[in-house]
């Protein structure tokens, strides 16, 4: 019997999303982004908003993101994404508008753009992906980067004296008003990355009701900027981030209004 007619395309397990273009990555092998990408597509998709849907993508690794999703897509300056963001749906309400943003771009350069956007209750929805360092420019510590941590200017490990603490954004995030969904998955195995889906979907189900900013980091790996095979890297991330990190839900409510906060008698 033909092989072809053994492995019929309807039977196997993984579908290339219709949404993901053609065009070879240019994400180092093993990184978390192309996974991302996939779940990404899929909710798109599956969800039937794609003439709707513009993507927000700032200076990073996920800078040409828009060679990968056949979406429309704006670039912003570095940690920008959230203020472009914010004048798209403002301009388009009828859009449904995401940021796709890393740790230092996001938790950085970036920070008085996504808290204030988020404290505002900005009707989007944020990606961020946490792989705890500057993966583009060449490993440099983060601020969400690790106690002890290697990195390419802390080759010694982030020290507290000198370095301060991880930050835990997302944590802060789910203390604003503005914030319906705010959750922290990952994608390094086939279970996870079902959960992941699940919760970009949610996030994007939000922005379509109208419910104010939903957040989904992505706790993630970059094996290259730690300098380990892709299976270390899982390990490592395991180990060391999720404690740090712990994956779940943080915030799960409406958007609160202007009510939660007048002084009642």
């Amino acid at each position: 019997m033909d092989l072809a007619e053994i492995i019929k395309p309807e039977n196997l397990v993984y579908k290339k999303p219709n949404l993901l273009t053609n065009k070879t990555m240019h994400y180092c092998p093993g990184c978390s982004h192309g996974v991302a990408h996939k779940l990404l597509a899929e909710v798109i998709e599956e969800l039937d908003i794609q003439e709707k849907t513009i993507g927000v993508s700032p200076v990073g690794c996920s800078v040409f993101a828009y060679n990968y999703i056949s979406i429309d897509w704006q670039e912003a300056a570095h940690g920008r994404a959230p203020a472009v963001a914010t004048g798209i749906s403002r301009v388009n309400p009828d859009k449904v508008v995401f940021t796709y943003q890393g740790d230092g771009d996001l938790a950085s350069i970036g920070t008085a753009e996504i808290m204030h956007a988020c404290n505002r209750g900005e009707n989007m929805v944020v990606i961020f992906i946490n792989n705890a360092i500057y993966g583009m420019t060449g490993g440099q510590m983060a601020p969400t980067t690790l106690l002890g941590q290697v990195t390419a200017t802390t080759p010694c490990g982030r020290d507290l004296e000198r370095n301060g603490y991880p930050l835990k954004i997302t944590e802060l995030i789910g203390q604003l008003p503005g914030t319906s969904y705010v959750t922290r998955q990952s994608v390094h195995t086939p279970a996870a990355s079902r959960k992941c889906k699940k919760a970009i979907k949610k996030a994007f189900e939000n922005a379509l009701a109208k419910k104010g900013t939903s957040f989904v980091e992505i706790v993630s790996t970059c094996n290259s900027g730690w300098r380990m095979t892709p299976v270390d890297a899982n390990n490592w991330m395991e180990e060391n981030m999720f404690p740090f990190y712990p994956v779940g839900d943080i915030k799960d409510a409406e958007k609160a209004g202007p009510e939660a906060f007048t002084k009642k008698n």
